[in-house]
């Protein structure tokens, strides 16, 4: 359940209508509050209290009116902007990081404010009275309209500001590593310890019974998409309530077609079909991935930015060289972090529920793999992957990590020595590559 609500907020956060919609709520609110001590205070209020609002229904109305509409004008004006930043920045930095623009709290602040805004003058503007027979003008509603137009002018400056600073590069790859980071903090809470080996798909499998993959019951997914989170908590209390043992075979981030097999329950004699669309139900799917609890897809999105700043339509190297940096500073935190075990066992010791293990390796190969085959004729590019590797040195504290590193390090050494021509460049690799292996005690 727990899985499943942040899921659900993490798509209202990536949503343009959650939180205008609750600014529209509170303007809703707050139109109604203000209009009630209005009929609540005496009608010579605002002659004593000289901030009130003095004039009377014709001006009042006058003023709402133009608020209302200068608001909803602007609010329009701000999504088409809006609409036009990520169309500009899906060509250089990938359709898949409009997820970040769409998930940012400044831009959502803005719209929502000029909607409630707007929302508010259309309240009070209902309630303005001026006939023969009567008159009412809410004379603190109307005050309360001044400030709200003037916070919106305010917001509408900050929104100027923030769009240029956002569309910028180095920007962009800041805050795609700040969720990142968030990930990485959120998925592995946990600080690693010197020498502590993590378990791996061998360690997995010789945990569990012998002939379990023939004995048990494959579990097929009922609907096709995206894995973006599991429930394992959920699984760990099914199995234990059943008596079962299960075995995930996939994880967050992979496409899972319909009919393929989510898990494997043993023994068989305590499974009932019936049991099917429980154990679906934890396996929450989408159209997208996410980085809920897919690390690799938040790995790759700088990964991503960087490939194309390396393609020969925009060959910027330098855009790439930014994200190898953040990409750095991702895996030596990661280093320093101790990751989950695949094995949960439940309060008398009994093994409930085998996932796929996440390892160092993969988010290395994932971080530096593909820039290093993109790398071409850059020398810089491969002389900065090389440091980035350095840079990580320090933070690692298991040997199996340092081999990983190690490993990567020889690829790019042997990469750059291949795509360079110039035997200057070579020896600067192969310096590079001399530092990188002192760091990681290999000299």
């Amino acid at each position: 359940m727990k899985t499943r609500i942040f899921n659900l907020w993490y798509s209202f956060r990536s949503s343009y209508w959650f939180v205008p919609a609750v600014m529209a709520a509170l303007a809703i609110a707050l139109a109604i509050g203000t209009t009630t001590l209005d009929e609540a205070l005496p009608p010579d209020v605002a002659n004593r209290l000289g901030w009130l609002y003095s004039g009377g229904p014709e001006g009042a109305r006058t003023l709402l009116s133009t608020v209302a509409g200068s608001m909803i004008t602007t609010a329009g004006v701000v999504f088409s902007i809006t609409i036009v930043v990520l169309s500009l920045t899906s060509s250089p930095f990938g359709p898949r990081l409009l997820g970040n623009f769409m998930r940012d709290t400044g831009t959502q602040v803005v719209l929502g404010t000029f909607v409630a805004t707007f929302i508010y003058c259309l309240l009070i503007l209902r309630v303005v009275r001026g006939t023969d027979q009567e008159s009412f003008v809410p004379h603190l509603s109307v005050t309360f309209t001044y400030l709200l137009a003037l916070m919106s002018t305010i917001v509408l400056i900050y929104f100027v500001h923030h769009v240029a600073s956002s569309i910028q590069a180095d920007s962009i790859i800041t805050a795609v590593y700040r969720d990142l980071e968030a990930t990485i903090d959120r998925l592995f809470p946990e600080q690693q310890e010197h020498g502590l080996k993590e378990l791996g798909p061998k360690e997995v499998a010789e945990a569990l019974p012998a002939r379990f993959e023939e004995e048990g019951w494959p579990v097929a997914a009922d609907g096709s998409g995206y894995l973006q989170a599991i429930d394992l908590e959920g699984l760990s209390s099914f199995a234990r309530d059943h008596d079962l043992i299960l075995r995930v075979h996939c994880h967050a981030g992979e496409f899972v077609a319909e009919g393929a097999t989510l898990v494997t329950a043993w023994p068989r004699e305590h499974w009932d079909e019936t049991l099917v669309k429980k154990v679906n139900d934890a396996f929450i799917r989408g159209r997208q991935r996410t980085n809920e609890q897919d690390m690799e897809y938040a790995v790759k999105q700088l990964v991503e930015v960087a490939l194309r700043a390396l393609s020969p339509g925009i060959n910027d190297p330098f855009t790439a060289m930014t994200c190898i940096d953040w990409l750095g500073v991702a895996v030596g935190r990661s280093a320093q972090r101790k990751f989950p075990s695949p094995l949960r066992y439940d309060e008398k010791g009994s093994l409930r529920l085998a996932v796929v293990p996440i390892t160092f390796e993969e988010i290395v190969n994932a971080a530096f793999g593909q820039i290093r085959h993109a790398a071409s004729f850059h020398l810089p590019v491969f002389l900065r992957l090389l440091e980035a590797i350095t840079a990580v040195a320090p933070h690692i504290r298991t040997d199996e990590h340092r081999a990983v590193l190690d490993h990567h390090a020889v690829l790019v050494a042997r990469t750059g020595r291949e795509a360079v021509q110039v035997k200057d460049d070579r020896e600067a690799i192969d310096a590079c590559y001399e530092r990188t292996r002192h760091a990681l005690g290999k000299s």
